[in-house]
């Protein structure tokens, strides 16, 4: 159950080979789910093919999308995985500690991994309720993302749900639905006047931080979801008419 429901996402993936040893690890470890964000290599290629030998059901089956937020719908937990040395308000751990949290949940959960030649941007990384990082010999930690893969994938297999917290929580907010939360109280910050077009993307990234650290479950989302809905109905409506108004009062 853990196994399926854990995805594989590469961002950005540049090489037909590493993205062919990906797809074999992950069959190698009982894992199937891969998505490829902006892949800038052919998964159909020769060389691709060559390296997934017997795992070509998963690179045949991978999805293919454009963005990040694509790439995690429907998931409620994520981790990203980097070697830069990036200041951060969240948790860093390793493949095997990470695990814990990642399934506190039964729902659907992510790695994400970055490109080749860079890395996750911090951009990206703030798609990530969670940073990853694998350890290494200082004089050369960076490690071919199939061999990244590997390790995570090993772990996750060796898993045991014995290990897992006693109780489930309330099933957390997918990532979607966190974002489709972001965009409606930024509608309304913009209309109200504590959000400007030029200091929107700064502010909202804050506010994605403090959601990512607080993991709301999905009734919670939902309850913070209506106070917005409120605060529009409550700006459309004339100043009399609101509830609490003398004239309200007055009956």
């Amino acid at each position: 159950m853990l196994i399926s429901n854990t995805r594989i996402v590469l961002v950005e993936t540049a090489g037909e080979l590493n993205l062919g040893s990906v797809a074999r690890v992950m069959k190698n470890f009982g894992l199937k789910d891969l998505v490829l964000v902006n892949p800038r290599c052919d998964p159909d290629g020769e060389e691709a093919a060559k390296m997934a030998v017997h795992a070509m059901d998963v690179l045949r089956a991978a999805k293919r999308v454009e963005t990040l937020q694509q790439a995690l719908a429907g998931c409620s937990r994520v981790a990203a995985t980097t070697a830069r040395a990036v200041q951060s308000p969240l948790p860093w751990n390793t493949p095997k500690t990470v695990l814990d949290w990642l399934y506190e949940t039964e729902t659907p959960t992510a790695l994400i991994f970055g490109p080749e030649e860079r890395g996750l941007s911090t951009a990206e990384l703030q798609w990530a309720q969670c940073w990853m990082t694998i350890s290494a010999d200082a004089n050369y930690p960076t490690l071919n993302i199939a061999q990244a893969v590997a390790l995570c994938c090993y772990e996750i297999f060796q898993y045991s749900p014995e290990k897992k917290t006693e109780s489930i929580q309330d099933a957390p907010a997918t990532v979607d639905a966190v974002e489709g939360y972001l965009e409606h109280m930024a509608k309304v910050l913009l209309e109200i006047g504590y959000l400007h077009p030029h200091t929107k993307t700064k502010r909202m990234e804050k506010m994605r931080k403090i959601l990512h650290r607080s993991a709301p479950s999905k009734e919670e989302l939902a309850m913070l979801r209506g106070i917005w809905s409120q605060f529009e109905w409550a700006l459309a409506q004339p100043k009399e008419g609101l509830p609490g108004s003398p004239k309200m009062d007055e009956h």
